[in-house]
């Protein structure tokens, strides 16, 4: 027996012993890390220093940490875990695959927790309840496929990483921990978040592309990346984590992109972002807690979306497993990679978690098959059900000479790179810096109605020379908004008619005030559609939803390529220019309302600091500037 077959052997016995065995993709080793096991309340309290001198911990981040951020979450229970790494070995890969155990593991009664017609159902309410009443773009709601097993777990879950280990390709990471009441395997396509010498990367990744029987053809995969649905949701959750980025990096972040992610069984879309932040890593978790591709957006009202409609709480599922190593500055490194494609087990019981992204226009059965291919990719790849030709592509973690990546496809690289022509060049481009900007030396007071877009918006303020703060609307005082010289009255969820909300009637409040003060001011989105109500103006529903929608619309005798994610919209009658000292820029045929500017003010509905926005920071300037008038 070999010395790594040995070590693991005695592990994979002791019940007591907790390790983590990581494989990265690309590498030719595994990691094994041991230590001893600390369960802790905050992500604050991970235990990176003893005495004063750092330590490496790897963190299981369970789903209902968001409770940090203020956001809603069913509190099951589940641990923040933390390994606190004694020993961290790299053992070759071909040691670790003929060691580890290979006979299949039956599954007993299994099959998705939810019937099909109920998770349609979901789907339905979902889009007609939550999206169509404007409480968000995009929202994800998981469904778990469950079994129970006879067999040793801890022999299982080695026995299913091997199997990953040999059958799946792409993945990020690919892991076991195993800890005493709590093990979980997976073959994770997505790095959350990273932080590595001052550089902050995140990799969102949307758009889920079942290969059909036989495997991914160009013409199949053509069709995928054409999809108008695929292609607006993977901008949809750039702009949720875009939103992130700006809260931790002081450049805000910078997209490269779109690339394949090719798997086994399914072939995702995604982008890389990244930026520069000194922020402790652990502060980047908390701000960066969770993916949008496993929540949806706007992140706050999503997880209330996801309390009302799922009836389980979801565990680990969408938390994050986070590796902290010393670095040679005296901090951390983090490497954090989303917690989805994982099988979980305990007392016997195996749940793998899947969701599907619900936009405006998803098909309900379509998501239904979406969250089967899902299962089915990791229940194949673990050898739990049948394996098909596309998942037998590695053999001892070698792919074959002869596989070629439809990525190199001239026509389907010219697919995705067209995909780039219709974002702002100021997400793709390098930023300078914003002081010597047309506003240098002036202030802005952003109010963040619950809409972390505020984070981009107050980014390019500061391009555009402002020196921008951010308050919550139920964290402003008068005080504060007297004292600024530009108030921007920020996006959020809702009805804006509603006053009943304490959101949306704050927000009336603070619009209200500033119009009567007639200091400068600039209302966004929801408040673009508060100080329009304030005119008289009507608001009524769309009947068809503007979530992550780009379109070009008259901006005061300019056209402007803008991004909405809107519900609800101002209309006049066609051809209404004016309404009291107001003047309109709105839809020629509809009437809906674009901008309103007048004598110390100005909105827009649209969101300028979107992606989507291709000319959203020639237009913030040209806002901003009459509100200053």
């Amino acid at each position: 027996m070999t010395d790594t077959a040995a070590l693991l052997a005695a592990l994979a016995q002791d019940a007591t012993a907790s390790f983590v065995l990581i494989a990265r993709d690309g590498a030719q080793s595994v990691e094994l890390l041991t230590g001893e096991i600390d369960d802790v309340d905050l992500l604050a309290d991970i235990p990176l220093t003893v005495d004063g001198i750092p330590r490496e911990v790897f963190a299981m981040v369970p789903y209902r940490q968001v409770r940090e951020r203020g956001f809603d979450a069913q509190d099951d229970g589940t641990p923040l875990r933390c390994l606190l790494v004694d020993e961290h070995l790299h053992l070759p890969l071909a040691d670790v695959l003929a060691a580890l155990p290979s006979d299949p593991v039956p599954l007993n009664d299994a099959g998705f927790d939810i019937a099909d017609e109920d998770y349609a159902e979901i789907v339905k309410t979902v889009i007609a309840d939550e999206i169509g009443r404007g409480e968000g773009a995009n929202f994800v709601i998981r469904r778990d496929y469950t079994a129970t097993i006879d067999a040793d777990e801890r022999t299982t879950a080695l026995t299913w990483f091997r199997a990953l280990l040999t059958h799946e390709r792409g993945a990020y990471w690919t892991f076991a921990v195993i800890t005493p009441g709590h093990i979980a395997v997976g073959a994770s396509p997505e790095a959350h978040v990273v932080a590595r010498d001052g550089i902050v990367t995140m990799n969102p990744i949307s758009g889920t592309f079942r290969h059909p029987a036989g495997g991914a053809t160009k013409e199949t995969l053509v069709e995928f990346l054409s999809s108008t649905k695929e292609t607006e949701e993977l901008f949809m959750v750039v702009d949720e984590e875009l939103k992130m980025m700006s809260a931790v990096c002081s450049d805000g972040g910078r997209i490269t992109g779109p690339h394949l992610k090719q798997m086994s069984r399914l072939t995702h879309t995604e982008y890389m972002l990244r930026g520069r932040s000194r922020l402790d890593p652990r502060d980047i978790l908390r701000e960066t807690m969770f993916a949008p591709t496993v929540t949806g957006s706007p992140m706050q009202n999503a997880c209330a979306v996801i309390r009302r409609h799922e009836s389980k709480p979801r565990g680990y599922y969408s938390g994050v497993a986070a590796l902290f190593s010393p670095n040679s500055d005296g901090g951390h490194d983090m490497d954090a990679p989303i917690l989805i494609r994982t099988v979980y087990l305990e007392n016997g019981q195996l749940r793998v978690p899947v969701g599907a992204t619900l936009v405006r226009h998803s098909d309900p059965y379509g998501e239904v098959s979406e969250t089967h291919g899902k299962a089915a990719g990791v229940l194949g790849a673990i050898g739990a059900i049948a394996r098909d030709s596309v998942a037998e592509t590695k053999v001892d973690g070698d792919e074959p000479a002869t596989k070629t990546s439809l990525a190199d496809d001239p026509e389907v690289a010219e697919l995705l790179a067209s995909r780039n022509t219709r974002l702002a060049e100021f997400w793709l481009n390098p930023q300078e810096d914003g002081t010597t900007g047309p506003f240098a030396g002036r202030s802005a007071l952003v109010i963040d109605a619950e809409d972390r877009f505020t984070t981009m918006l107050a980014h390019q303020l500061h391009h555009l020379g402002l020196d921008a703060k951010i308050i919550p609307w139920d964290k402003v005082t008068d005080a504060d908004l007297d004292a600024t010289e530009l108030l921007v009255a920020g996006p959020g969820p809702g009805d804006p008619r509603d006053a009943a909300i304490p959101r949306i009637a704050r927000m009336r409040d603070i619009v209200a005030r500033r119009l009567e003060q007639g200091a400068p001011l600039l209302a966004v989105c929801l408040s673009h559609q508060i100080l329009a109500d304030r005119f008289g103006i009507e608001l009524a529903p769309l009947d068809t939803p503007h979530q992550g929608l780009q379109k070009v619309v008259p901006m005061f005798g300019e056209d402007a390529s803008i991004g909405f994610y809107n519900t609800f919209t101002a209309r006049v009658s066609p051809g209404t220019t004016a309404a009291g000292v107001a003047e309109i820029s709105a839809d020629a045929n509809n009437g809906d309302v674009y901008a309103l500017r007048g004598p110390g003010f100005a909105s827009v509905q649209g969101h300028l600091e979107s992606i989507l926005s291709r000319d959203g920071i020639h237009t913030l300037e040209r806002l901003i500037t009459s509100a200053f008038a």
